[in-house]
């Protein structure tokens, strides 16, 4: 039986990483399975600042109606407060985010409070590790109108080979973004993850990179930002995240415009490369891929 926990303010995400580096103790113990728990909180209202202030980092043209990512930032406290649980079974430090997948149901109004929730399924094997997903939702008057699935992969044991030589390069045509270094802080300061992979030099080099790299959810949302205005009122937009953008950088954003089975627009494949591959995506209608 899943146990709710709801809670009755944001529960902010500094403690969450105090407890993610408590977790990398020798010694700490953890549980063996995914804990069977949803953590709620009701009537989340949109503080206007923020919500500007994310638009401006992300892109998007400043609108009274939130960015599909945007409930992602949202919730993002209670995805950390259900992964820093001392029952959890992978310690935070070190997930990989590799895919992404959300569900706008309809367009959602910055006026409207929403009913968070958040929860961990799926624990399973991966050649590389273990990985799992956080599913999100948001919902505005007892009807879900948003959902977030974010899959995580702890990597315990080294790819079995390299496969870069077949990725693509980057691709011929398309924008061409100059992507500068603070892009890592000032996502930080309005999503809440300040992860220091993304933000300092040191922190990256701990996890093997020369350089701090872009948050996966930016480029997300960046690529958003880029088809803004062409977009359905109701889709699911997908991505994988594959190599990590090394900040500063220059990238190509790619988008093509992608057959629906009725012929319906609104559908698009797009990239984001560099001399290989950071992020594939697609977009689609919600009736063509169904509820998820």
């Amino acid at each position: 039986m899943v146990a709710v926990v709801e809670l009755s303010s944001g529960p902010g995400t500094t403690a969450a990483y105090a407890r993610a580096a408590l977790g990398l103790l020798p010694g700490t113990r953890r549980g063996s399975t995914l804990p069977e728990r949803e953590i709620l909180h009701r009537g989340v209202t949109v503080d206007r600042d923020h919500l500007a202030a994310y638009d401006r980092v992300c892109g998007f043209r400043l609108s009274d109606t939130l960015p599909a990512t945007y409930p992602h930032v949202l919730a993002f406290p209670l995805a950390m407060r259900l992964m820093t649980a001392g029952d959890f079974p992978l310690p935070l430090i070190g997930l990989v985010h590799v895919a992404n997948r959300i569900t706008v149901r309809r367009p959602v109004s910055a006026d409207v409070p929403l009913d968070l929730s958040v929860r961990a399924l799926d624990l399973r094997d991966h050649p590389r590790g273990r990985q799992f997903d956080v599913i999100a939702t948001a919902s505005a008057d007892g009807q879900e109108v948003w959902r977030g699935v974010s899959t995580y992969l702890r990597v315990t044991r080294p790819s079995a080979g390299s496969d870069r030589s077949e990725e693509p390069g980057s691709p011929a045509g398309g924008a061409q973004w100059r992507v500068p270094a603070r892009v890592g802080s000032d996502y930080a300061a309005v999503s809440g993850d300040r992860n220091p992979i993304h933000t300092s030099r040191l922190g990256a080099r701990l996890f093997g990179f020369p350089r701090p790299i872009a948050h996966g959810m930016w480029t997300k949302a960046r690529s958003l930002a880029a088809l803004e205005g062409r977009l359905p009122d109701a889709y699911t937009v997908d991505v994988a995240f594959k190599a990590p953008v090394l900040l500063p950088a220059r990238v190509t954003f790619r988008a093509t415009p992608r057959a629906t089975p009725r012929a319906t627009p609104g559908g698009w494949d797009f990239t984001l490369a560099s001399k290989r591959p950071h992020l594939t995506g697609s977009i689609g209608l919600v009736s063509d891929v169904g509820h998820s």
